[in-house]
């Protein structure tokens, strides 16, 4: 199977300059094809240390001048935000230089500081994201974008250079509320699973998809990437001492940066999914949803790391993950290692998984 890195470009705290972040994390992607990984991934953020990462096609250029053969992914292009012109003109040229390796995962968007920035009223998130898709979608294919949408009034444009391969098969959208991940269904693209909420209903979600797919397409599903951060090391006690302070610090980052905890979504159309969180971590804490999101996450000895991977791609039928081993203010020298060990011991063999025999899809009952 194959299997991604992923990079946050985190500066929670400030305990360093965003230079030295910028200048560890570069070098990670760097050696990221030697190191046996398939793919590099990073995700749109703005305006915090949260997650520095404003231009993810820029820096996926620079991976692929650095590289032969690895892939190149967004986790996601939040698609509200932006131009869907500027979009795919930033996937036709990355395309052209990296000679097709790129992967498009695009999303609606969650964080209310990053609307806000943008002038993006959250309440049209969902709308705007399916004309924006729709479009975009079209646009790769066929080298022209033109809509006529509510939000979206684009004349017939062409666009240069053209499409330097099809994008089919090389799309995949987040989607953690059950209505998003039947819109993705619709859209006729993967599902990215960055995990969220319990994994039974994960599970529920992707039957849905999968069934809803099947229904449109005539065809099964494309298998889920699934996002995972990792924590290891050979002495299981430092795995969990890695998890206590990361993992969970990364997670609360999570909660703060998104407001999770905030009763202002049952005002905003679409996010009634988070509205329904906020009153569940009304009742039950912050920080045991902190414990929660963290223990969503992989850590343990080489061994346990690539038992419990092994087990998500049987439950889920996983076809790629995305791993990420540098978070939560973790140290540049622990990150180093942790990214190491995993390339060393736990990356091979999940690259020896064959993904490619799944169960015979069916539509299933209701």
């Amino acid at each position: 199977m194959d299997v991604g890195l992923g990079l946050v470009f985190q500066n929670l705290h400030d305990r360093v300059s965003d230079t030295e972040v910028f200048r560890n994390e570069l070098a990670l992607a760097a050696r990221a094809e030697d190191m046996g990984f398939d793919s590099v991934w990073t995700p749109e953020h703005h305006f915090t240390g949260y997650m520095m990462t404003p231009n993810v096609p820029q820096f996926l250029s620079w991976v692929a001048a650095k590289t032969k053969r690895i892939k190149l992914g967004t986790t996601v292009t939040v698609l509200p935000w932006q131009n869907p012109i500027r979009i795919a003109e930033s996937f036709l040229l990355l395309d052209q230089y990296s000679e097709g390796r790129s992967i498009l995962g695009i999303g609606r968007g969650l964080g209310k500081e990053e609307f806000d920035g943008f002038g993006v009223p959250m309440g049209e998130a969902r709308s705007r994201f399916r004309e924006y898709a729709e479009a975009l979608l079209s646009a790769l294919e066929t080298g022209v974008m033109e809509y006529d949408g509510k939000y979206l009034q684009q004349p017939r444009v062409e666009l240069r250079p053209r499409p330097y391969a099809s994008f089919n098969s090389r799309v995949f959208a987040s989607a953690v509320s059950p209505e998003s991940v039947k819109l993705m269904a619709d859209l006729n693209v993967g599902l990215m699973i960055i995990a969220q909420k319990p994994w039974d209903r994960v599970e529920e979600d992707l039957a849905a998809y999968r069934n809803q797919f099947l229904e449109i397409s005539g065809r099964p599903a494309p298998k889920p990437v699934v996002v995972a951060f990792v924590a290891v090391n050979e002495d299981r006690t430092r795995a969990k001492e890695m998890r206590d302070k990361y993992l969970v610090e990364y997670a609360r980052s999570t909660s703060s940066f998104y407001q999770f905890g905030n009763k202002e979504f049952a005002s905003i159309e679409g996010y009634e999914y988070y509205a329904a969180l906020a009153k569940t971590i009304e009742k039950k804490g912050i920080e045991t949803f902190n414990e929660f999101l963290a223990d969503l996450q992989i850590h343990g000895t080489p061994d346990e790391v690539t038992e419990k991977l092994q087990s998500m791609v049987e439950r889920f039928d996983v076809g790629s993950f995305i791993i990420y081993t540098s978070f939560g203010d973790m140290p540049f020298d622990v990150a180093r290692e942790n990214y190491e060990l995993f390339a060393r011991k736990v990356l091979p063999r999940l690259k020896d998984i064959d993904t490619t025999v799944s169960a015979e899809p069916q539509l299933s009952a209701g």
